[in-house]
């Protein structure tokens, strides 16, 4: 599916996202150092677990309201409120006041908003696009997103210390600017729902949660979903390492080494501007080779590839915690990039096929607890260290990387897929 046949919403989420998300990663990246610096690592790691608590609830209220009350809406409401408290985070490490505690409040702020928006966003791709076209436009949505992988990491290592101030208020703006684009130049794509009464009972507190409950236990006796949603919470404790353990991991065991020489002169890096390098290495790698490794992938079986992609994730965490050579990380690094990649077009494709038209929110709600829960858990990796050391932590994660794989295995061997979805 070409560019200019998309829909005009999915044109301007893609440029107004990327903006985004390049002024998002100039600083993301290097906020697990910053707490942990601030907190240390224990505290760090529980506060962040704890952020992540609130962002798990908040996804899967998203996904409901954004079936109930429309995407666009919740998109627009979102953008606002990570705008207006990436403002708020600026202010609390700004030249006039320095606390790392509102910061992290206002992060966590940031991540509940952000959970409200994925699950509308990508429901509305689904709105609008055709099953035998959403492979190629979730791929499109995810090089870019990985664009910014490369350049936001590069920028943020030559602003982020001094200037941090700046790129957070900057962040707030760009955020709250996507907000008005989103409001005057889109259109709402959600369907029409049978029973409005429904969305209006739901108004109120405690009908509400009960609705959602009841809504979600529907997804839950999918089971086939379910064994998804565990299978890739797991995976996901070695995905979500790229922003904690990582990072910390390059600061305190990767010295500053010589990466290249030519006679006198000679180029080295070592501690954060390594991790700078290893991101940007992932981002590029994905932004070159997400649609090559994506079309690829569908040239086979899906329960391949989600079983291959966990094993290689296992493989390549592990090499990670066993090497303080900068160029073995690179190398590491290269492969747990090719597992990111394997599934990055066929998972939303899946998540859609299995999703009945008028639940697709939720669907991609619950499908995102792959990330959000497994956002909430993999925290724990930090503190981890201080108990296990690195190459410990690194082999657990890489054994659960492998579990994943089993639970693939198992969904596929005991499921026929080609069944209607039992919620449906």
């Amino acid at each position: 599916m070409r560019l200019r046949e998309w829909n005009k919403n999915l044109k301007i989420r893609l440029g107004g996202e990327a903006l985004v998300n390049i002024t998002f990663w100039m600083f993301f990246p290097f906020l697990a150092i910053y707490f942990t610096d601030a907190f240390g690592k224990n505290i760090a790691g529980m506060l962040l677990i704890f952020s992540q608590v609130f962002s798990v609830i908040a996804n899967l209220m998203g996904g409901y309201c954004a079936d109930r009350f429309g995407r666009k809406k919740m998109m627009v409401i979102s953008a606002a409120g990570q705008g207006a408290f990436f403002v708020l985070f600026a202010m609390a490490d700004s030249p006039w006041l320095h606390s790392p505690m509102i910061g992290f409040i206002c992060f966590t702020i940031v991540s509940i908003f952000g959970s409200f928006y994925w699950p509308a966003s990508q429901a509305m791709v689904a709105d609008v696009v055709e099953e035998k076209d959403r492979n190629d436009v979730f791929a499109v949505f995810y090089t870019s997103t990985n664009i910014a992988v490369v350049i936001g990491p590069i920028l943020g290592g030559i602003f982020y210390v001094n200037h941090r101030f700046e790129l957070l208020f900057l962040s707030g703006v760009i955020c709250i600017l996507l907000s008005v684009v989103l409001a005057k130049w889109t259109s709402e794509t959600a369907p029409r729902m049978d029973a409005p009464s429904a969305a209006g009972s739901s108004r109120n507190g405690l009908q509400f949660l009960k609705n959602q409950i009841f809504e979600y236990g529907v997804i839950i006796r999918d089971k086939t979903f379910l064994l998804f949603i565990v299978a890739g919470v797991l995976a996901a404790q070695t995905f979500m390492q790229l922003d904690l353990l990582i990072p910390v991991y390059t600061k305190e065991v990767i010295s500053s080494q010589t990466l290249f020489s030519f006679g006198d002169w000679s180029f080295g890096l070592g501690g954060e501007e390594a991790f700078g390098l290893l991101i940007s290495e992932n981002g590029f790698l994905v932004a070159l080779l997400t649609i090559v490794v994506s079309k690829w992938m569908s040239s086979y079986q899906e329960k391949h590839v989600f079983i291959a992609s966990s094993i290689i994730y296992g493989v390549s965490i592990f090499l990670m915690g066993q090497t303080g050579i900068l160029w073995g990380l690179i190398g590491a690094m290269a492969l747990f990039t090719f597992a990111e990649l394997m599934t990055a077009g066929i998972q939303n494709g899946f998540i859609s096929k299995l999703a009945p038209e008028h639940m697709r929110g939720q669907y991609f709600a619950a499908a995102s607890l792959r990330f959000t829960l497994g956002r909430t858990i993999a925290p724990l990796s930090i503190p981890m260290t201080d108990f296990f050391g690195f190459d410990w932590t690194f082999g657990i994660l890489a054994l659960l990387s492998l579990f994943s794989a089993l639970l693939y295995f198992v969904m596929y061997r005991r499921y026929d897929l080609t069944k209607v979805n039992p919620a449906k």
